[in-house]
């Protein structure tokens, strides 16, 4: 046998040569991993570090509504309650044992209301018994300790979330405040090696690959719940080498780097569950109130189990869109349970009967009432720069009233649908709702289209206001008791003003007719102009002026055409005077935000307002313009609403119409709700509409179904007298065309005109001298 290596170099074994190479270029790979991976993992590393370490996710801020006040006395009926329930995302279970639930028999409703944080402080859940009766609140139980309560409260509806810079809506979690059952069962199904590998687990991709091959379809992952959190952080979804490598790396490095316990509240904060429009709901806490409308601790085995099997992927497991994916996935996820012991087979078999749960929609808001959203922005601007809410998970609390605002939208969508001509302009509408007794904003409408956000006609339109204004003129006529009362006599002829310019202005009826004289309640009643602008004239433009200042912050010309509402005003603006009048004479600012509360629950601003007591002059002027208003609603231009069945309501109201009607209007008030209508179109075109039948239509729609207390108007520093049928004089009740009036206390007519006279000495000539007249007869006439 030849000596190879005697012969030279060239005749060396072909093997010998490979392993060489192969030598030498693992060194060179290893000596590149070293200087190039090195330094890359150590980059990973300190990014790690910096960002994990510091993981700070952006929670959104909610806006909420009012809670609903349960309150035995209180005005509300079945379908009104339904309304409140069904906006706070309550479900109709049949029950109401869970939080977030509820049923109904009739007029008694069982539910189980959710805690929640008010600017008080925390609001406890408590399960309670609710009978409406007559439209009232009839009785409030609490349905544990079987006793009647005086009050409870319903926690409110989510109505707006503020992003930040992602629309991703998530409720941070700490471990301890998640159910264990989820926790477990969560590792269970995604990552059953969790608390033993290092990051990555070999052994999970092996028993994955085995699992999907037996079942013939994809049913387990391989990745760790640490490289989905990777992913889902730090990463896009592209399936690359690349990506799925760096993915590796910055889990292992994780996992050196922190304990499970912190990567596991992270994964729990941080996995996706949904998506609503542009909003991705993040973390199990969001992803329980986005499907079942409840908080994690409320949730059943049956829940938590399709929690879970959601996450493979909410799009296709999506209960709400698939029921039949979401049943088998909740079924296979509860399969996994029972294989590991962590519920029993009886367990599981229970709770794949139960019913899916969801709520009916995704218990997320992004923005239920985009007009009232823009006065919570304007009022809170003074407070909060622009983009200071955006993000900061803050809780904005609110005056809303979700019943009130589902009503206001319906009867303005309802109403221009049958008032629209076929061949008028497009009808547009504003609508504002407030409370009388305190000034609270309780809906807005800026759009036919109400969920539509965009240009707000509730609060930016400006529109000539017409009649409105009159009530301002006649209570500033009615602060001079001395000359002025609703039975003063007011002349309705002709009239000329000379205004600034010099021209002659000759203002006329809308009936194109003159009236003769008129009694002061009767001239506002029936709304004659040529009455009010010599009223106006009397007490001066510059008074009516400064008047819209006071009341409304409005700046006006005192021009002479003010005194019939030629001045453009908006829907708020006009609420805003308008609850002067309905408060009983107490100047009460709009306002559509209660308070803020941080990120810990504590109120850091309230909006308190405490209405100093009306000045006694201005508290009786108003409640009187309230019986003229009245009186507009028994027998004037507003009488359709009698008509209508409000009657009871006892009601006061206005109606206005601009020039060619253009804009109809109509403000009224009950006991204990404003609302102002605007109807009209976006090109100023004539709508052919009057105050009455406009505006007004939509008011009768609103109050027709919102439960409210009948108006009744104080007669403190208010005292009655009937007069004489044709002189400003008191007479007697039974006198022919007697009339009953209002006046200021200390102010009735200083003449008095009796007819018992003539009638007595009718019954002497009947019954002759001699008779006995009864004890109140007058003394006999002498000769």
């Amino acid at each position: 046998m030849t000596d190879n290596a005697a012969l030279g170099p060239e005749f060396e074994p072909l093997k010998l040569r490979l392993w060489r190479w192969t030598w030498r270029i693992g060194l060179l790979g290893l000596g590149l991993l070293i200087g190039v991976g090195g330094p890359y993992v150590w980059y990973l590393d300190k990014q790690v570090q910096r960002e994990f370490a510091q993981l700070q996710w952006q929670v959104p801020t909610r806006v909420y509504a009012r809670p609903l006040l349960l309150q035995e006395g209180v005005r509300l009926d079945g379908d009104t309650f339904e309304l409140e329930l069904a906006a706070a995302s309550y479900r109709k279970d049949g029950s109401g044992q869970l939080p977030g639930t509820y049923a109904r028999d009739g007029g008694r409703f069982k539910l189980g209301t959710r805690d929640f944080v008010d600017l008080d402080g925390p609001v406890h859940a408590r399960r309670l018994e609710v009978t409406i009766s007559g439209g009232r609140i009839a009785q409030v139980r609490d349905a544990d300790r079987k006793r009647r309560i005086d009050s409870a409260r319903l926690d409110p509806a989510r109505i707006a979330t503020l992003y930040g810079n992602s629309e991703e809506e998530r409720r941070l979690v700490r471990m301890e405040e998640v159910p264990k059952l989820l926790i477990s069962g969560l590792q269970a199904v995604e990552d059953r090696n969790f608390k033993y590998h290092h990051g990555i687990d070999p052994w999970g991709v092996l028993r994955a690959i085995w699992v999907n091959i037996r079942e013939g379809e994809f049913e387990q992952g391989a990745s760790t719940i640490t490289q989905q959190m990777v992913r889902s952080l730090f990463l896009s979804n592209t399936k690359t080498v690349s990506r799925k490598v760096k993915e590796a790396l910055y889990a292992l490095i994780i996992e050196a780097r922190f304990d499970k316990r912190r990567i596991l509240e992270a994964y729990l904060n941080q996995v996706y569950l949904g998506q609503s429009g542009s909003q991705s709901v993040r973390g199990v806490a969001a992803g329980s109130e986005f499907w079942f409308g409840r908080d994690l601790n409320t949730l059943k085995t049956e829940d938590l189990a399709l929690l879970v099997g959601v996450i493979q992927g909410p799009g296709y497991w999506d209960p709400r869109k698939h029921p039949d994916r979401a049943l088998i996935r909740r079924a296979t996820v509860l399969d996994v349970w029972v294989e590991l012991g962590l519920i029993s087979p009886e367990e599981a078999k229970r709770a794949k009967a139960a019913p899916l749960g969801v709520s009916s929609r995704p218990g997320v808001a992004r923005n239920r009432a985009p007009a009232f959203m823009d006065l919570v922005r304007r009022q809170l601007a003074r407070d909060y720069p622009a983009d200071a809410l955006r993000g900061a998970g803050l809780s904005v609390m609110t005056t809303l009233a979700p019943s009130a605002q589902t009503l206001s939208e319906r009867a303005v969508a309802g109403t221009l649908l049958t008032v629209q001509r076929k061949d008028g302009p497009p009808l547009q509408a504003g609508m504002v709702v407030t409370d009388t007794g305190n000034g609270e904003v309780l809906a807005m409408v800026g759009n036919r289209k109400s969920d539509e956000p965009g240009f707000n006609r509730a609060l930016e339109a400006q529109r000539p206001v017409g009649s409105l204004l009159k009530p301002f003129v006649y209570l500033l006529a009615l602060a001079q008791p001395e000359r002025y009362s609703l039975a003063s006599w007011v002349d309705d002829s002709p009239v000329e003003v000379t205004q600034s310019n010099g021209r002659p202005w000759r203002p006329q009826n809308s009936d194109n007719k003159s009236h003769g004289t008129v009694t002061l309640s009767s001239a506002l009643a029936h709304s004659y102009n040529q009455a009010t602008v010599r009223v106006g004239m009397d007490v001066g433009p510059d008074r009516l002026a400064q008047l819209l200042q006071v009341l409304g912050g409005l700046k006006a010309e005192p021009r002479p055409s003010l005194i019939l509402g030629s001045v453009d005003l908006s829907v708020f603006s006009m609420a805003q005077m308008y609850q002067f009048l309905a408060s009983g004479g107490q100047i009460q600012p709009l306002r559509a935000v209660r308070g803020v509360l941080n990120t810990q629950g504590q109120a850091i601003n309230r909006y308190d307002f405490r209405a100093e007591p009306a000045q006694e002059g201005d508290a009786i002027a108003a409640r009187l313009v309230t019986l003229a208003l009245q009186g507009t609603v028994t027998n004037g231009t507003a009488h359709q609403l009698v008509a209508d069945g409000l009657g009871p309501l006892q009601s006061a109201g206005k109606t206005g119409t601009s020039n060619d009607g253009r804009d109809s209007w109509y403000a009224g008030y009950t006991g204990d709700h404003l609302a102002v209508v605007w109807v009209g179109n976006d090109k100023n075109l004539s709508t052919g509409l009057y105050g009455a039948t406009g505006a007004m239509r939509v008011w009768s729609a609103l109050f027709d179904k919102l439960p409210t207390q009948p108006l009744s108007v104080s007669g403190q520093g208010i005292e009655w007298a009937w007069l004489d049928a044709s002189e400003f004089a008191t007479t007697e009740e039974g006198c022919p065309g007697a009339r009953r009036a209002a006046f200021v206390s200390g102010y009735l007519p200083n003449e008095h005109k009796t007819c018992q006279e003539s009638n007595w000495l009718d019954w002497f000539r009947l019954n002759g001298d001699g008779a006995q007249p009864p004890p109140d007869a007058p003394q006999e006439p002498t000769q």
